[in-house]
């Protein structure tokens, strides 16, 4: 049985045709969710000891009837609205069993149900509303104007969204695309991590395809709009992030049927208690006395710490090690999957491009560090991803970097300087050497084979070298494969924009064998539809404004918080907050343990109701007796699900132990 949740409807997310509005973040006490639930949790707190030191009741009655009133009107009004549309849910419910409690001196158990009762509800408030924040940020990637060229050549300024297709636009060195379109005229470097997730920028060239939102390297660009605005693959990412989270949590139609069906059965279940007896002669005293002590007994309180410790408790031991999951059902969903995909850039790598070989030619006579000098020095001006990663190789090894003059940059080939008198060039080999006549093809070609880049590195157009450069494996990541193959019982998928040799590569180096490259943030979400279409229960791990879609679209999804967009952020369940990957199979077997405990205290709260249920009702059972009983079914279950707050409950680095 899932854990009982706040079912009131929960806010639109985004609409794509809404204006562009700059993004302003839900502060948790804006929401009057979070309000409520804080002022009840405080009373609770301040009414607690004195209640159990024995001090009058007129000290801790108006803390505990103001925990009532602060935590039990908001769901209460709502469990009566409910009930004239003719619904009669657990709001009600919950807020009737606390004051049954309470007209029977139990107050402490009523105001502590109430208390898990609002919590719940504010979590699952703050999770809808930080996602709706993030959603609407998405837009803002796109950028709100662009220069649109007229036929004579001439240009103006214009609201991005009122771009038609057919319309041509100038994009110019550092801009952001205002559209989805063709390249006509210019060539650059564009970085679209955003919309593939690929770790370099993209040259581009006329005849290529660029996307909204991606920002523009060091070239201008002409751009022939080729979609509406409205259907740019950013909206589109938007739109889908929207419907699938409106749409991922099937298991909440199941929890408002046992609902449903629960409370009529207890409310008629109660008046037969009372009603049936009086009409065969009982006295109103003794009557009333078995329906209340009915339902005392009856009253979920038992069932709803059966589920609400032991997956608290695991949140707040994932948070201790790094792991934020946005609400209970996050956590009990996170232990239900049986298949995992994984990104590539970001998740399973660092994110970052690295120099990773440093291959001087035969004749150059340079020896690494030479070589790795001359190539930073002219790089140094650039404020290419590959450039940085080359100065910051140099620097990693302690390398004088020297002084260039004469710097020249071509979008999309490379760059150009004079180095202590000599012409260093640093580039793609493509563009300078086309036909190998420098013969450095080989080191290139086995570079490449590798899933490497090459960077080519001549002084005075002779070949100095051959510069490998690739985004490093996450230290942790095979262990992390490995754990997640024994849990699940088959091996992860690869989900990446990036290309299909780099993808092979890393695949097969982490043992995993079905890989999917070269793909957009829909066709990564098509992946995970086609997956659950099998009846699985994906678990997608990503990073990016790419991987949104997919982590929407999954059963549970988790995002990399060091380097993840904010709508990853958001958009997915949990958040390994410390970036460490080895945290995922943890996290995982610790729900495992979780829904494991959630449904031991459920046979053990059951078992108690039942029991005591059949004695009120064949037998006479006394009044002190049943509360001693309910009493000591709650805390009992309460009791075995903080058992998940130990250290010792949270798995080891490789997440297996004895979990």
């Amino acid at each position: 049985m899932s854990p009982v949740v706040d079912q009131r409807p929960e806010p639109a997310i985004a609409e794509v045709s809404r204006p562009v509005t700059p993004r302003r973040r839900t502060r948790l006490l804006a929401l009057p969710e979070a309000r409520w639930a804080l002022a009840s949790l405080v009373l609770f707190l301040l009414a607690l000891p004195v209640y159990l030191l024995d001090a009058p009741v007129w000290v801790w009655g108006p803390l505990f009837a103001a925990t009532y009133v602060t935590g039990g009107w908001e769901p209460g009004w709502e469990g009566l609205k409910a009930l004239r549309d003719k619904t009669l849910d657990v709001d009600l419910l919950m807020v009737v069993a606390a004051f049954g409690a309470a007209a029977i001196g139990q107050v402490m158990d009523g105001a502590l149900l109430i208390v898990i009762f609002v919590t719940s509800g504010a979590l699952e408030a703050v999770a809808t509303a930080r996602t709706a924040d993030s959603v609407r940020g998405l837009l803002d990637l796109a950028p709100t104007t662009a220069s649109r060229l007229r036929e004579d050549g001439t240009e103006e300024t214009v609201d991005a969204e009122r771009l038609a297709v057919g319309d041509v636009v100038l994009v110019r060195p550092g801009e952001r695309v205002g559209a989805d379109g063709q390249v006509l005229e210019g060539a650059s470097d564009v970085d679209q991590a955003t919309i593939t997730g690929e770790p370099l920028p993209v040259a581009k060239h006329a005849g290529d395809e660029v996307f909204a939102g991606t920002v523009n390297g060091t070239g201008a660009l002409h751009v022939r709009v080729e979609r509406d605005p409205a259907d740019s693959v950013i909206a589109r990412i938007v739109k889908m992030v929207e419907e699938a989270s409106r749409t991922k949590a099937p298991t909440q139609l199941f929890i408002e049927k046992i609902e449903q069906r629960y409370s009529i059965g207890m409310v008629i279940a109660t008046l037969a208690v009372f009603g049936i007896p009086l009409a065969f002669g009982d006295t109103l005293q003794s009557a009333l006395l078995r329906a209340m002590t009915f339902m005392i007994v009856a009253s979920p309180c038992a069932v709803v710490l059966s589920t609400m410790p032991p997956l608290l408790s695991a949140i707040a031991n994932a948070g201790r090690h790094g792991v934020l999951a946005k609400s209970a059902v996050v956590m009990e969903r996170l232990g239900q999957a049986d298949m995992v995909a994984l990104d590539k850039t970001g998740t399973l790598t660092e994110g970052t491009p690295r120099v990773t070989d440093i291959r001087p030619a035969p004749a150059s006579g340079l020896d690494e560090d030479t070589l790795l000098v001359l190539a930073a020095a002219a790089e140094h001006p650039s404020e290419h991803p590959l450039a940085r990663s080359v100065v910051q190789a140099a620097r990693e090894r302690g390398l004088a970097i020297a002084e260039a003059t004469d710097f020249t940059s071509t979008p999309g080939a490379g760059v150009s300087a004079t180095i202590a008198g000599s012409t260093v060039q640093v580039g793609s080999p493509a563009h300078l050497d086309p036909t190998d006549r420098l013969g450095a093809a080989g080191d290139v070609r086995a570079l490449e084979g590798e899933g490497r880049t090459a960077v080519l590195v001549l002084r005075d157009g002779a070949p100095a070298g051959v510069l490998g450069i690739a985004d490093r494996l996450r230290p942790d990541a095979k262990a992390t494969v490995a754990a997640l193959t024994e849990l699940t019982g088959r091996a992860p998928a690869l989900l990446t924009g990036d290309n299909e040799r780099a993808a092979r590569r890393l695949a097969a180096e982490l043992g995993i064998t079905d890989v999917r490259a070269g793909l957009l943030p829909q066709d990564k979400a098509a992946a995970v539809r086609e997956w659950e279409a099998q009846g699985l229960r994906v678990l997608v791990v990503g990073d990016g404004v790419n991987d949104a879609p997919a982590l929407a679209a999954a059963h549970t999804g988790i995002a990399m918080g060091k380097a993840g967009s904010d709508l990853a952020l958001e958009t997915a369940d949990a958040v390994v907050v410390r970036d460490e990957l080895a945290a995922i199979p943890a996290v995982v077997a610790l729900s495992r343990r979780a829904r494991r405990l959630v449904l031991q205290n459920l046979a053990i709260a059951g078992t108690f109701i039942a029991a005591l249920v059949a004695w009120d009702l064949i037998g006479t059972l006394p009044l002190p007796l049943g509360v001693a009983g309910h009493e000591g079914s709650t805390v009992i279950v309460a009791l075995n699900g903080l058992r998940l707050l130990r250290e010792a409950a949270w798995p080891g680095a490789a997440g297996r132990g004895t979990l």
